[in-house]
């Protein structure tokens, strides 16, 4: 299969003469690396990631074939960083998403781990996480993948319930996530998080009660909890749209994050970001918070982001066509653009306000500040110091505190 040339994106994008991004050089904030893996044993109704199934790629992409092109990616973007103007920052944390990572086996997630390793240099105490199905993991996976350097393990529980679970196409059986955060735990990994999704149909509030003992019940030190999505395109949205589930209920799904929240902060874990909590600072996700505050980020693998000094870029997503891209020796890039002063700006009030540390006042032009004195009044927000923090009933209703701050 032959590779295509990266898309021009309209207005703001520049290229070099290949048509690849131009990286003017790093914005001075942390430094990540993000990689995907994007094979899954099954797909999940509700997923709409850039996954694939043995069956969808045939033998047109193997993890092997994958993890030679992740390498090569590696190699290629450490030459392009090397160039800039400033020296290129040591990874202060790393995330292997996906997709399934765990399907690479303890000694692939060592592999990439290694790989990383050849072209980078990893700061002292880098925070290094992946995601995990809890079926494919193990005791002995889990102590391969702390022998190798991994400090932290995200696992998707999603529910308790079985027919929640069954809804989702979720293979695991209830019990294994709990089972498999104490075996991380056991093998030496202080920071184990567990997925939640809350508010698929048929949900009560008893199965999510007890998806919650559950979750606290394993001793993780950080939990995530989304709401369920119905995702154009996704087996989940055909579903909803024929009639044979009712979609989610916006009044439910607030009243879940209450009541999770309620558990979650009575239990010693506290909200850090919307939809996320932690028992201690150093259990956050300092990945996920690069992203909020603004970090850079190489994204590697097939579909991933990266965002280096104002220019983003996101790869093909085949993972034959990104493989044959790596090929020529040049970034995977299916598209580009480098960010306006005004996208920054955007970009800033949306992620930044979702965090509790709050969105500094002096961040908002003199629109925004009104409008912040508005979303005060109106008991969304509250001012701690000089920065503008996301009261309770504001959480429920992040998105349009962010669509005012913005209008």
């Amino acid at each position: 299969m032959t590779s295509t040339a990266p898309e021009r994106t309209s207005g703001n994008a520049a290229a070099d003469d290949a048509g690849l991004p131009v990286l003017r050089d790093f914005g001075g904030g942390a430094f990540g690396i993000y990689v995907h893996v994007p094979f899954c044993a099954t797909r999940c109704g509700y997923c709409d990631f850039n996954t694939y199934t043995a069956g969808e790629l045939g033998s047109s992409s193997s993890p092997e074939s994958w993890f030679e092109a992740l390498r090569g990616e590696f190699a290629t973007a450490a030459a392009q960083f090397d160039a800039l103007p400033s020296a290129t920052p040591a990874v202060e944390t790393v995330f292997v998403g996906g997709g399934t990572p765990s399907l690479l086996g303890g000694d692939g997630l060592a592999g990439v781990l290694d790989a990383i390793r050849e072209n980078f240099t990893l700061a002292p105490g880098a925070e290094v996480t992946t995601e995990s199905n809890p079926e494919s993991t193990s005791p002995e996976f889990f102590e391969r993948i702390r022998a190798a350097g991994y400090t932290r393990v995200s696992l998707g529980m999603q529910s308790a319930a079985q027919h929640v679970l069954k809804i989702l196409d979720r293979t695991h059986t209830p019990g294994r996530a709990v089972a498999a955060a104490r075996e991380a735990r056991e093998a030496g990994f202080e920071h184990v998080n567990l997925d939640l999704i809350y508010g698929t149909p048929g949900e009560t509030d008893a199965d999510l009660d007890a998806s919650l003992d559950a979750v606290l019940s394993a001793g993780v030190d950080h939990v995530s909890a989304y709401s369920l999505i119905v995702e154009d395109g996704t087996a989940l949205a055909r579903r909803v749209r024929r009639g044979e589930l009712p979609a989610p209920d916006d009044d439910v799904l607030a009243a879940r994050y209450e009541r999770i929240d309620s558990r979650l902060e009575a239990a010693g874990l506290h909200w850090y970001e919307v939809s996320n909590w932690a028992a201690s600072d150093a259990g956050r996700c300092r990945h996920n918070l690069g992203y909020w505050d603004g970090g850079d980020w190489l994204g590697a693998g097939p579909g991933a982001h990266s965002h280096v000094g104002g220019t983003r870029w996101w790869n093909v997503k085949h993972p034959a066509r990104y493989a044959d891209r790596v090929a020529t020796g040049v970034l995977p890039a299916a598209g580009w653009e480098s960010l306006t002063a005004e996208e920054r700006y955007t970009e800033r009030v949306m992620l930044t306000v979702r965090l509790r540390t709050g969105l500094p006042l002096e961040d908002l032009d003199p629109a925004g500040r009104r409008a912040a004195d508005r979303v005060i009044a109106d008991g969304l927000a509250e001012l701690t110091g000089d920065r503008l923090v996301l009261t309770d009933r504001g959480r429920l209703l992040a998105d349009g505190v962010v669509r005012d701050l913005l209008s």
